[in-house]
């Protein structure tokens, strides 16, 4: 076997040199200092901003531009509804605070009627100690009939034979 080169034939042709690549020292370019021609462009230009801002300012009588002055408008509309809403809870709380006022001085009326009717009752069932020795010798007396009754019944008609 012949031997053979591990290179191709194009390889060997080219030269076998190394390319380096060196970076360029940048540094950052110097501040520069505006010209006569460079003031005079800022300048117009300067003037065309400002007569565009008042066009701009203008525009909402266009109809097509209108549409800020309509979305003002809506929003105006908006935060007053808004207000109203708030102004109406602000009452309505304030209603309910004095509408639980009420209700309590109620309850309260309603106690002090309570305790009074208590007080009567008492006064109605107190008895004195005259009233009470009465009851108490009426309900004796009751009890002694209702005990003879009972005997009578049951020695019934033997009691009368004898």
């Amino acid at each position: 076997m012949a031997s053979t080169s591990t290179f191709s034939p194009l390889f060997q042709t080219l030269p076998l040199r190394r390319f380096h690549v060196r970076a360029s020292n940048s540094s950052p370019p110097p501040a520069a200092i505006p010209g006569r021609r460079q003031l005079l462009f800022s300048l117009t230009a300067a003037t065309a901003a400002a007569a565009i801002g008042e066009r701009c300012s203008r525009a909402e009588s266009i109809g097509l531009f209108g549409i800020r002055k309509g979305l003002r408008k809506a929003e105006e509309a908006a935060e007053e509804i808004v207000r109203e809403g708030f102004e109406a809870a602000d009452k309505g709380i304030q209603t309910a605070a004095l509408e639980i006022e009420t209700a309590e001085r109620g309850i309260e009326s309603a106690e002090k009627g309570i305790e009074t009717a208590e007080k009567e009752i008492e006064t109605a069932l107190s008895f004195d100690r005259l009233t009470q020795a009465g009851a108490v010798a009426g309900a004796e007396v009751l009890g002694v009939l209702v005990a003879t009754s009972i005997v009578n019944g049951i020695l019934g008609p033997e009691a009368q034979k004898s």
